[in-house]
């Protein structure tokens, strides 16, 4: 049998490769800088390549680097797998993930049960309270977040790009006075959600009515509670697309036909290290080949 390189070495090779700095890396693992490097540098040493290009502040796969990753992480994860069964001394896995009710009710619970289908044994503590990315490693283990971008300290995934749509009641376009046009905003309420606070203003200015200004603008925590005010004729929500495709709501329709880009997505987001803990792994791997856009 061949004799193998230091585990140590691997360890610290898939960990730099998977964060892409030698000092977040070395963070993880609890080293200094210069003994991450030294064990990367023994298994290219063992292996008789480079696996890296060394930039200024980062180093970046190679393609030996590129193939070794694919071949030997997947035996790692599995090892760790392994270990963390025998230790753990339960056949259940948890997760605490933190979450927006809106992006739970309409794409994450639809699909709960395909994931419980492929992973029994992983079990979700849900937590719908707001700051989540700021408890991250502290009540909870990973993140599904709205934002315009997410702290480069994090690992983040991108889920989704998405258009900002004016969603009104059904009786706007069809009464005798219809709302038709986007000065007529000037008479209304706009809706806008606490987490989204500039997709009014980016949809006025990537319309081209930068002047105007509504009746008043109403603040909401709740997504759900916003397409409920806006079925119930109290607002204008300025939302997303999916959004309003998923509310499958009749009261509801998008009452003009400009469609700006938001700059908000929805974002997995965790701390690196737990990517390795086995439950945000199966998470996360699930949830970007189930529910994320593949085009982002």
């Amino acid at each position: 049998m061949r004799r193998l390189p230091p585990l140590t070495a691997i360890e610290a090779f898939v960990q730099v490769a998977r964060l892409g700095s030698i000092k977040a890396a070395s963070q993880e693992l609890a080293l200094s800088p210069p003994a991450l490097s030294r064990r990367v540098q023994a298994l290219e040493r063992f292996i008789g390549k480079p696996l890296f290009d060394r930039r200024h502040q980062a180093v970046v796969l190679n393609a030996d680097g590129e193939r070794l990753l694919q071949q030997i992480a997947p035996a790692l994860d599995s090892l760790s797998d392994a270990v963390e069964v025998m230790t753990s001394g339960t056949d259940v896995l948890r997760l605490r993930l933190g979450i927006l009710p809106l992006f739970a009710s309409q794409r994450l619970f639809p699909r709960l049960g395909e994931l419980r289908a492929k992973h029994p044994e992983l079990h979700l503590d849900i937590d719908t309270a707001a700051h989540g990315l700021a408890r991250l490693g502290d009540g909870l283990d990973a993140v599904i977040a709205l934002a315009r971008e997410i702290d480069p300290a994090l690992y983040a995934k991108r889920l989704d790009r998405n258009s900002v749509y004016v969603i009104g009641a059904r009786n706007l376009i069809e009464r005798e006075n219809p709302i038709t046009r986007p000065e007529q905003l000037a008479g209304l309420t706009v809706l806008v959600h606490r987490d989204m606070p500039d997709t009014f203003s980016a949809w006025r200015h990537a319309a081209g009515l930068g002047d105007i200004e509504p009746l008043a603008i109403d603040h909401f925590d709740s997504g759900a509670l916003m397409l409920e005010a806006a079925a119930q004729g109290l607002g204008i929500a300025f939302m997303h697309e999916s959004h309003f495709a998923d509310a499958h709501d009749e009261r509801l329709v998008k009452l003009f036909d400009i469609d700006v880009e938001s700059p908000y997505s929805y974002w997995f987001a965790c701390r690196p290290r737990a990517l390795t803990q086995r439950p945000v792994r199966l998470f996360h791997d699930w949830l970007i080949a189930t529910i994320g856009d593949p085009g982002v």
